[in-house]
């Protein structure tokens, strides 16, 4: 969307463009006032054709963080990334959140996440059901308010409670990092308790505490996977009689093209395979950025919904000695294709 200088002022998807746009000029009274005045400003748009869903979030992801329009505010504020902070030693541990990690300061951090609201909500919930809600966090070996109310395990009391809250906060470590999931047992045993003591309240609360708990951890199989720095092959039916190509790098679409499925494309796809998936030192598996979180999880859910089929390319497959292996596996996704979907 442009105003009448030729700025670009907002870049979005659709599935039925004419509703979308449609939309922006109805019921306008239930609009926002950053929508109501973007609308005043619109004078034209331009749009892009996309074969597939995917396609169509990818090129707004591009789109949004090269042009940075002035009301994608949420893909251009770099405040919308966001990091859990937990810091491995001292006496008064802490878990919190961080815009900007430190390396070396003493705490671990996870993400970038994406909505702050999001894990706000699974650390307060985390806080709730394991009562770390220290209101005296600082310690003076006195109870706090929160631990006459029951919300604080005695922390702040020092001794045994102190060390029940840094193996509370190692656990959580250890789940965000993929190796326990206690956590969330423990957390899923308390909504049990609460379900079979008829204290439905407090059941429904556990159970919104273990979403957002577990959206974390999701969140962090993300990152995992996309550090790992995968070669991808994925192929989406578009009709009976075509499929789309994509070849995936780590956050990039390296190619994508249009093919008959009714032709014999193995050959054609294993050239560009090797054409594209290079073994390249420079592109070894790192940290992911928040400049790529937006992508990642694009990728990673396109992957996982179903909408498409996929293979990944291990690294040696590229050495010639292994071409059969790759023949074998562009064979076995073209003819049985949820046989090579491993899960995510």
């Amino acid at each position: 969307m442009k105003d009448s200088q030729g700025q670009t002022l907002y870049v979005g998807k659709a599935k039925n463009l004419k509703n979308r746009v449609q939309s922006y000029f109805r019921s306008s009274k239930h609009h926002s006032p950053k929508i109501k005045k973007l609308v005043k400003h619109l004078r034209d748009f331009d749009y892009i054709l996309t074969d597939t869903e995917f396609e169509a979030f990818m090129l707004e992801c591009q789109l949004i963080k090269s042009i940075k329009p002035l009301y994608n505010r949420m893909m251009k504020s770099p405040q919308s990334f966001i990091y859990i902070s937990i810091s491995l030693t001292g006496m008064h541990r802490k878990i919190d959140i961080a815009y900007n990690p430190i390396e070396n300061n003493g705490k671990v951090y996870f993400g970038p996440f994406t909505s702050r609201s999001n894990v706000e909500r699974a650390i307060r919930g985390l806080k709730e059901c394991f009562k770390l809600n220290c209101s005296n966090p600082n310690g003076t070996n006195s109870a706090c308010l929160n631990y006459s109310l029951g919300s604080c395990l005695g922390r702040c009391l020092g001794g045994h409670a102190e060390q029940q809250y840094n193996d509370i906060l190692d656990r959580f470590i250890s789940f965000l990092k993929g190796t326990d999931r206690s956590i969330l047992e423990d957390m899923n045993q308390m909504m049990l308790n609460a379900s079979e003591a008829f204290d439905f309240e407090a059941a429904s609360a556990y159970r919104d505490h273990i979403q957002a708990v577990s959206s974390m951890f999701k969140k962090e199989k993300v990152i995992e996977f996309t550090e790992e720095n995968h070669n991808i092959i994925a192929i989406e039916r578009l009709t009976d009689s075509t499929i789309k190509l994509f070849l995936i790098k780590r956050t990039d679409i390296l190619f994508s093209h249009n093919y008959s499925a009714a032709g014999n494309i193995e050959g054609k796809i294993k050239t560009n395979i090797l054409a594209y998936f290079k073994k390249d030192e420079a592109n070894a598996a790192g940290d992911i950025s928040r400049h790529e979180i937006d992508a990642a999880h694009i990728i990673y859910r396109y992957l996982h919904c179903g909408s498409c089929f996929y293979l990944i390319i291990p690294e040696n497959w590229l050495d010639p000695e292994n071409h059969s292996s790759l023949d074998l596996a562009l064979e076995g996704l073209l003819n049985n294709p949820q046989y090579f979907q491993p899960p995510l």
